[in-house]
């Protein structure tokens, strides 16, 4: 996934739009998180997603469990490594799947829904859903809340209302090592090529900085990306550039496109809880908790996630 600020309550006086894409410990480090190495391959990106969510659907069929005062049902997908992540052990480091017995939820967002659910009083349970039905699902009360690497742009705030970020992460591009595109150093040197993103996300929406591409139809996740890029049928995918070391650890024959200081994708993509509207009290005490996390902890946390991730 995914822009980064000071997280804490000084996070939203930065812009969203576009922010001068840095070195990526660089560019955390002026806005106040750590840059982070991320391994393994088994991730779905939607963090960056713009499209708005229409259907409520569980990506593994499991329903929520019924609300209470003293559960907090998060809502993510659980296949969005270091993120998030579907296990069978569970640990210090999880919290149960609802509905799926023996099954549980680890990754980054999930040490953010234990914190949470810690300093609300709550006990965290991980609602599985399907990416584009998450914002159904909170605004219909399946479940309190999304911490999913979930962005808060314009759209989605027209619909949910959102914490301040956790994460923030930026954009770039994927080429097999013998392509012709391999050496290419801007955005200019892909007018004419094939690239291929993820529906419904950023990653299918910054194709269109690219002055002459042939935007392809995107495909619904990130490993369906992968898998064109491997066939041939598609010169460069976008990806999150924080998942850098994962994509490349996992594809080999795969480069990432080093682009000159200003020559590539400008736009970065922040990760917030989303809450349905009219909950300002539970917004606050979320983003209170959220403030209480300093950098050097995020750090921590991001790192032993990507640790422990599948690989």
């Amino acid at each position: 996934m995914s822009e980064k600020r000071n997280i804490g309550t000084e996070s939203s006086s930065i812009p969203e739009a576009k922010v001068r894409m840095l070195g990526r410990r660089g560019f955390l480090k002026a806005s106040g998180l750590s840059v982070l190495t991320i391994g393994g391959m088994t991730l779905l990106t939607a963090c960056g997603g713009s499209g708005s969510s229409t259907s409520a659907g569980s990506s593994a069929g499991s329903a929520s469990p019924s609300s209470d005062e003293s559960t907090l049902r998060v809502g993510m997908e659980a296949a969005y490594a270091p993120y998030n992540w579907q296990t069978d052990e569970e640990t210090e480091f999880t919290i149960p799947i609802a509905d799926m017995d023996g099954q549980y939820a680890d990754g980054y967002d999930v040490q953010f829904a234990k914190k949470i659910g810690e300093g609300l009083g709550r006990t965290p349970v991980a609602v599985k859903l399907a990416w584009d039905g998450l914002i159904n699902a909170v605004n219909n009360g399946t479940i309190d809340c999304i911490i999913a690497g979930m962005s808060a742009t314009d759209e989605r705030k027209k619909q949910i209302d959102f914490s301040d970020p956790y994460f923030v992460g930026s954009f770039g591009l994927l080429v097999l090592k013998d392509s012709d595109y391999a050496s290419a150093t801007s955005l200019a040197d892909f007018a004419g090529a094939a690239v291929l993103g993820q529906k419904g996300t950023m990653l299918d929406d910054i194709i269109e900085d690219i002055d002459g591409v042939n935007h392809l139809t995107p495909v619904d996740s990130v490993p369906a990306q992968v898998s064109a890029l491997n066939a041939g049928t598609c010169d460069a995918i976008t990806y999150n550039v924080e998942n850098t070391k994962g994509f490349l650890d996992a594809n080999p024959n795969f480069v990432a496109v080093q682009f000159a200081e200003g020559d590539g994708f400008q736009e970065t993509v922040p990760a917030n809880v989303g809450l349905k509207k009219g909950q300002d009290d539970l917004l606050a005490q979320i983003n209170d908790i959220l403030a209480e996390v300093d950098d050097d902890t995020r750090q921590e946390m991001f790192d032993a996630a990507v640790d422990r991730q599948p690989k």
